[in-house]
């Protein structure tokens, strides 16, 4: 092998791996964070609600937690892989990042929306819908984009870091959106016809396929 190359590939590889790494100790410490905070928010929760409401947080998995708020379900999830900003991202042309590129290498946590029913009857072609993604970096510096996560979004990255009181406001701006946002009914052409197959599916086990926004479109207008 030709030893320029070798060196090259060496040299851009040895700093990368030690920057990942970084990122995924500080991605995977955060989550666990996350995690107690949402336990803590499950807890008073419950003594804020009637007991019928359903509020509760499971860990399902070392990268999974599930916050049930009665009728929605947040998942939050930890990605495993690092990634990278491409060249045109927003974050790329902050003094932020300029400063030290190392923060362009980032890990997420996505949180999504589903009904509990989905969970409840196991009917596994429910829709969810993404409400959130978090990025962090190895200094723990964050981001977010959302739902109505303001003064979180890209332009302020680096800013703050992702302490305990911020997986609070991001939690809960995340339960609030899901609270607000009913189900809505599906238009009737989508629902006009069915199949006994399907028919027979739902005596069984109410598995019709169902979504909060079944048949209209999701936008992602007003998650920066």
């Amino acid at each position: 092998m030709n030893k320029r190359l070798r060196n090259t590939i060496v040299s851009t590889l040895t700093p990368q791996a030690a920057t990942r790494h970084a990122v995924e100790a500080a991605v995977s410490e955060k989550f666990e964070s996350l995690c107690s905070v949402l336990e803590n928010l499950a807890a008073e929760y419950r003594e804020l609600l009637d007991p019928q409401v359903v509020v509760k947080f499971e860990r399902q998995a070392r990268h999974v937690g599930v916050f049930t708020l009665d009728a929605d379900v947040l998942v939050f999830v930890q990605l495993t892989d690092v990634f990278q900003f491409d060249r045109e991202h927003e974050a790329m042309a902050s003094e932020y990042v300029k400063s030290q590129p190392s923060r362009s290498f980032v890990g997420t946590v996505h949180v999504y929306n589903f009904l509990a029913d989905s969970f409840k009857y196991d009917r596994d072609e429910d829709n969810g819908y993404l409400v959130a993604r978090i990025f962090i970096n190895s200094e723990e510096g964050f981001f977010v984009e959302g739902k109505r996560q303001r003064n979180m979004g890209v332009s302020h990255y680096g800013e703050q870091l992702l302490t305990r009181e911020n997986w609070r406001k991001v939690a809960e701006t995340a339960f609030k959106y899901a609270v607000e946002e009913n189900p809505l009914v599906p238009p009737y052409e989508l629902v006009m016809q069915t199949d006994m197959a399907t028919l027979k599916q739902y005596i069984m086990t109410s598995k019709i396929k169902t979504a909060k926004r079944m048949g209209f479109g999701f936008r992602a207008d007003d998650v920066k």
